[in-house]
């Protein structure tokens, strides 16, 4: 756009006529592009590329076809062509999209550690531990973001989907507080306690506004502390074995069904483990009631 230039030069003394024949412009557009210098086009521009950035932030794995989804989601009417374009302009790349090699390190941690690698708990709702994994099937791939209390070992939430938003992470939270009793924080304790890696879906704006409006507390494990993971890693390598990798999946539902039925039919009422002495993650938190209620009698 050179009609700035057409402006500043007039305002030099060079008559607009001439300025306009040389550089090939209608004097008509130029009066108009005066009355009105930033179009609506650009100002509707201008609100996508902020808005594109909003979602790239709080998300740094979505490329432009995700930011697509999600601007029309939020009630932008725009192709994926035109996202494409924008994110180009603007540098807006998917982290997952970059050059190997480059050594990029997992982000900051937006909480402190507070579990430091130890992974027990002497009662349930105190100390949940986070994660997600994945599947192909014959549509594409399903992420499964599960929620595990290390007091019984028994996922106390869950969420399924096929993208690997924040929202999973967030919608995992949600299941996990509708099915639990969260332990307030007090002066003198921390109260639930949820503690993941450093994983974007983490780290997210989303998921530290949800942990704030339940009141539960964010811990965040160190980089390269393999032990942070384990916990949760058995019980993926147990849903591996048992479901993931028991057959071919045409489906993503037929995946999601039997990812739900086996966590809450087998490894929650049938799959005994040595370390709750034999018993199920049920039977476990069943007699801890059992003697809570016993004492406070």
């Amino acid at each position: 756009m050179t009609y700035p230039l057409v402006q500043e030069l007039a305002a030099d003394g060079l008559p607009v006529a001439v300025t306009c024949r040389v550089l090939g412009f209608s004097r008509q557009g130029y009066y108009k592009w005066l009355a009105c210098p930033v179009t609506d086009a650009q100002w509707r521009q201008a609100h996508l590329i902020n808005a594109a950035h909003d979602i790239h932030i709080d998300d740094p794995e979505f490329g432009y076809r995700l930011i697509s989804d999600d601007l029309k989601d939020a009630g932008h009417a725009v192709s994926e062509n035109t996202v494409h374009a924008l994110c180009r302009q603007v540098g807006i790349v998917s982290v997952i999209h970059r050059k190997k090699g480059t050594g990029r390190k997992p982000g900051p941690p937006v909480h402190d550690d507070l579990v430091q690698r130890d992974f027990t708990a002497t009662a349930p709702n105190r100390l949940w531990l986070t994660d997600i994994t994945e599947h192909p099937t014959s549509e594409g791939k399903l992420y499964l973001c599960a929620i595990k209390d290390v007091y019984s070992g028994r996922i106390v939430g869950y969420s399924i989907d096929s993208r690997m938003k924040a929202r999973l992470a967030v919608d995992a939270l949600s299941n996990a507080v509708t099915r639990r009793d969260v332990v307030p924080a007090t002066a003198d304790t921390v109260g639930t306690v949820l503690h993941s890696d450093r994983g974007s879906q983490f780290r997210s704006k989303k998921l530290r506004r949800a942990l704030k409006t339940h009141q539960i507390t964010g811990s965040m494990g160190r980089v390269g502390a393999c032990g942070d993971n384990a916990a949760m890693e058995s019980f993926f390598s147990l849903l591996q074995k048992n479901v993931l990798d028991r057959r071919p999946w045409t489906t993503r539902e037929q995946l999601r069904l039997a990812i739900v039925t086996w966590i809450e039919r087998t490894y929650h009422r049938r799959r005994r483990q040595r370390r709750l002495g034999r018993m199920t993650p049920i039977e476990f938190e069943t007699v801890y009631a059992d003697q809570t209620l016993a004492l406070a009698a």
